[in-house]
């Protein structure tokens, strides 16, 4: 028997678009550019030779079009792991669930997803202009700690020799990390030879979480240097942001290929920082787009 998801779960508005990125199946296409900044839509969209549709609905944008002969879609997600949340559950919900029936479609369709943004290096090697390809992503968020399976997904020993260089015990700094791979044929293929091949944290916050200090002191003032050092089987952490675990997890659970590429605009050991970086972000959209 087929599984129903019921108008609580699954939410569908009136026009037979889903509740908040407000696409409908039809328009979304298997190859897929998150970004975060809805801004951003625009910029990717403008590469593309036609464009089918243009949707907006909050911090939601979708554009789905044609590159070079290839149908993608990119949508913008926002800040956050939560919101990656709605946004990849709402796309498989697109692509693997009948909205006339509300019932799972026979044959899975799986989706190729790349998240485009930029983030703080934490490495000698990884200054302003890096592009990093997330091989691997640590979740500071605790989201997939919601999902059964996530055991089954994750690097559990990898996670347990973190936290335990980290020290974190108790409700500091909870919940714990957790690890989860991307996608390794798209990671070869979007980060070529290129591309540093990093392992990405994905925090829940901007300041604290990401041991930025203003008025509110930190509860580990040690944490930076201990994620900076950490070394796990040759890996180093090589940046922080704020989405890759999610879209990582998520997708792995869903049985999608997901990864994530962010150019550094920060680099948090030499204290730097590049905010005219938006004259550069093209760069790597045509780098994404011509390898997706």
């Amino acid at each position: 028997m087929k599984k129903y998801f019921p108008p609580s779960e699954l939410i569908i508005n009136e026009d037979g678009s889903v509740f908040h990125l407000h696409v409908k199946p039809e328009h979304l296409a298997d190859k897929v550019i998150l970004v975060g900044d809805p801004g951003r839509v625009a910029l990717v969209a403008s590469h593309f030779d036609t464009k089918e549709c243009e949707i907006e609905s909050r911090e939601f944008r979708t554009v789905t079009g044609t590159y070079q002969g290839k149908r993608i879609t990119v949508t913008s997600t926002g800040i956050g792991c939560d919101n990656v949340d709605i946004v990849m559950n709402e796309l498989d919900a697109l692509a693997n669930i009948n909205f006339q029936t509300r019932e799972e479609n026979e044959t899975f369709r799986q989706l190729e997803v790349v998240r485009i943004g930029t983030c703080g290096g934490l490495q000698p090697y990884t200054p302003v202009g890096t592009y990093i390809c997330s091989a691997i992503s640590v979740g500071f968020d605790g989201l997939l700690n919601f999902y059964e399976g996530r055991n089954a997904v994750c690097d559990l020993p990898m996670e347990r020799a973190l936290l335990n260089h980290l020290g974190w015990t108790g409700n500091l700094c909870a919940p714990a990390p957790y690890v989860i791979h991307a996608n390794e044929e798209l990671v070869d293929r979007i980060a070529g030879t290129d591309m540093v091949r990093g392992v990405t944290v994905a925090c829940g916050g901007f300041f604290g979480p990401q041991g930025r200090q203003l008025r509110i002191p930190l509860a580990d003032p040690h944490q930076n240097e201990k994620i900076e050092s950490f070394e796990y089987q040759g890996y180093r952490i090589t940046n922080f942001e704020m989405e890759s675990s999610a879209l990582a997890g998520l997708a792995r659970l869903q049985g999608h290929k997901a990864t994530t590429v962010c150019m550094v605009i920060a680099n948090r050991v030499a204290k730097e920082a590049n905010t005219g970086y938006k004259n550069k972000i093209d760069d790597l959209i045509k780098v994404v787009l011509e390898r997706i």
